[in-house]
């Protein structure tokens, strides 16, 4: 029996959408407002979801607490308050997209969460804007 476990996680951060290889009118162009020299924030909300075959003795699929303690490690500790571009180097040479965003979570969370499960991501950028990655 195959069955999925999420938690719902909330981090605040700023960044600024910018493609260097682009003139600022062409940024302009594509990103408008999301293109601001001063950066503009979200409050991101984050749903990570675990798959997989429930544990026959514990009857888990996973330790929720274990879980919540990776995504405070590994994104809300990383990424809360900070400005993706200029304070977290996995957006040093990565426009910090919420597409990129959702990515570089799994990847972090993907090197915790044993490898018989499979992860997904949903990343809310705003209450109508967000994106899903599962891997693949």
């Amino acid at each position: 029996m195959e069955i999925a476990v999420s938690r719902k996680a909330h981090f605040n951060a700023a960044h600024r959408l910018h493609v260097p290889l682009w003139t600022d009118e062409e940024n302009f162009a594509f990103f408008g407002n999301c293109n601001n020299k001063n950066y503009h924030g979200h409050n991101y909300d984050l749903i990570v979801t675990v798959i997989g075959e429930v544990d026959p003795i514990s009857g888990y699929l996973i330790d929720m607490k274990q879980l919540s303690t990776w995504i405070k490690q590994e994104v809300e500790d990383a990424f809360d308050h900070k400005n993706l571009n200029l304070d977290c180097d996995e957006f040093k040479n990565l426009n910090p997209t919420a597409e990129n965003i959702a990515v570089v979570i799994w990847n972090k969370l993907r090197s915790k969460i044993p490898t018989h499960l499979k992860l997904k991501v949903i990343l809310y950028e705003t209450e109508r804007n967000f994106v899903e990655y599962n891997g693949n």
